[in-house]
C-alpha cells in the first residue's frame, strides 16, 4: 500500500523550464565553442591579450587576466586586439544566448 500523497504530476511551470532548458542555446559544449572564441561577430570573446593571445569578454576581466599572468608588464589598455573591431554581423549565424534549437 503507497502513502496518502496525491500523485506527482507535471506542472505547467515544470514543463516550460524544461522547454527552455532544451531549446535555449547556453553557449556550452562543442557546440557552444564558436560563441566563446570571438572569431565571428557575436562571440563572448571581444578582447584579445596580446601577450599570450587569451581571450576574454571585457577590459575588466582582461585587466584581471593581465594582473595575473603577466604581473611584470605594465597593463596597456591600447595594445588590446579588440576582435569584435571590423567583422561585419552576419544575420544568419545564432548569437550566444538566443532562443533556438537545432534539435526540432
Amino acid at each position: 500500500m503507497t502513502g496518502k500523497a496525491k500523485p506527482k504530476k507535471h506542472t505547467a511551470k515544470e514543463i516550460a523550464s524544461k522547454i527552455d532548458a532544451a531549446t535555449t542555446n547556453r553557449g556550452g559544449g562543442k557546440a557552444g565553442q564558436a560563441d566563446r572564441s570571438g572569431r565571428d561577430k557575436g562571440g563572448h570573446a571581444k578582447l584579445e591579450c596580446p601577450l599570450c593571445k587569451t581571450t576574454a569578454p571585457d577590459i575588466k576581466s582582461m585587466q584581471i587576466h593581465h594582473d595575473a599572468k603577466h604581473p611584470k608588464i605594465p597593463f596597456e589598455e591600447s595594445k588590446l586586439v579588440n576582435l569584435h573591431a571590423g567583422q561585419s554581423a552576419e544575420c544568419s549565424k545564432p548569437r550566444p544566448g538566443v532562443r533556438g534549437s537545432f534539435k526540432k
